[in-house]
């Protein structure tokens, strides 16, 4: 179980004690995700969208994590894991994409950094204890120091610290997203064999592997320096976008990731060349998106932060060929 020190923020505590507190439960929820059995059913709800999955995840003792991840709703997917080696079955076309995960934290992983570095941007509530997918709960509230990002209201199980329910909230505390267990055991044996299987039965299936290359943007000539407080980059690639003109060669899209901890940017870099977008902005839920040209390549900004986060993220990139 957590404990007091884990639990309560009152008026009287000192204020190193609280973030250090809260830190050790942000740090407990990510490390609950790899580490513990668990499988359930969770639903991602943005806008009138909603989504089900099916997700059972077991952590052996020397042997990694093991991941089988099911979409319940609309085309059906099915992707498999063994830490970070990922096939996803996608069954109408018989195709199998095999790839590496990039990111750790996908539902119910929450972090990309430390609970510490997370508390510099957001400024925690401890709310409280509830129930949810019929497990007692402990809430917890992070709100930015600044208009830069969203809040973020989260239900962490109270005995093993899995996190149970995720919301992206607006400054008005509305929610924008949530991604939450319908239902949820945790703890207790589950075999790997169907997992491990899986990924072993690939006779049938047309086998994709898209080439995803670490990347120096630098060396590309691109200038990235976001001065949005708390946003730091995480990893660089270049991976293959299919061409719109059937018959011509993929085209290289770069992508830089930055991230505070709860929030990540997403910028891509492309060629102009042979390829249809427009400038302009859009959002789903709490997802941004920002288009913009710069000479011969389209930038295009992707993020679960404000429209304006993203104006200002963009404003900071530059293009110095080398002479």
């Amino acid at each position: 179980m957590l404990t007091a020190a884990q639990t309560s923020l009152t008026q009287g505590d000192d204020p190193a004690a609280q973030r250090k507190s809260v830190a050790t439960l942000l740090n407990r929820i990510h490390d609950a995700a790899q580490q513990q059995n668990y499988e359930g059913t969770f639903v991602y709800q943005r806008g009138a969208s909603v989504q089900s999955s099916r997700i059972t995840h077991v952590a052996t003792r020397g042997d990694g994590e093991y991941e089988s991840l099911e979409s319940l709703d609309g085309a059906p997917r099915r992707m498999l894991r063994h830490d970070d080696d990922m096939y996803t079955f996608v069954p109408e076309r018989h195709l199998l994409v095999v790839e590496r995960r990039q990111s750790k934290d996908s539902f119910p992983a929450l972090l990309s950094t430390s609970g510490d570095q997370v508390l510099t941007v957001y400024e925690p509530k401890l709310l409280g204890n509830d129930r949810d997918a019929g497990l007692d709960s402990q809430v917890l509230e992070l709100d930015p120091k600044d208009a830069y990002r969203f809040a973020y209201k989260l239900w962490a199980d109270a005995k093993t610290g899995l996190l149970l329910r995720a919301q992206t909230l607006d400054p008005d505390g509305q929610v924008l997203e949530q991604l939450s267990f319908s239902q949820v055991k945790i703890g207790g044996p589950i075999d790997k064999a169907p997992i491990a299987n899986g990924m072993r039965s690939t006779s049938g299936w047309t086998v994709v592997k898209p080439p995803v290359q670490p990347l120096d943007m630098e060396s590309q000539d691109w200038k990235l320096t976001p001065n949005i407080p708390g946003f730091r980059e995480i990893r660089e690639l270049r991976r293959p976008m299919a061409s719109s003109q059937q018959g011509q060669p993929n085209i290289p899209v770069d992508q830089a990731v930055f991230s505070d901890g709860l929030a990540a940017i997403s910028v891509f870099v492309e060629p102009v060349e042979k390829n249809s977008k427009k400038e302009g902005a859009g959002s789903s839920g709490a997802t941004h998106v920002l288009v913009k040209r710069r000479g011969d390549f389209w930038i295009t900004l992707l993020g679960e932060v404000p429209q304006a986060t993203l104006q200002q993220f963009a404003s900071t990139i530059e293009y110095k060929p080398s002479k």
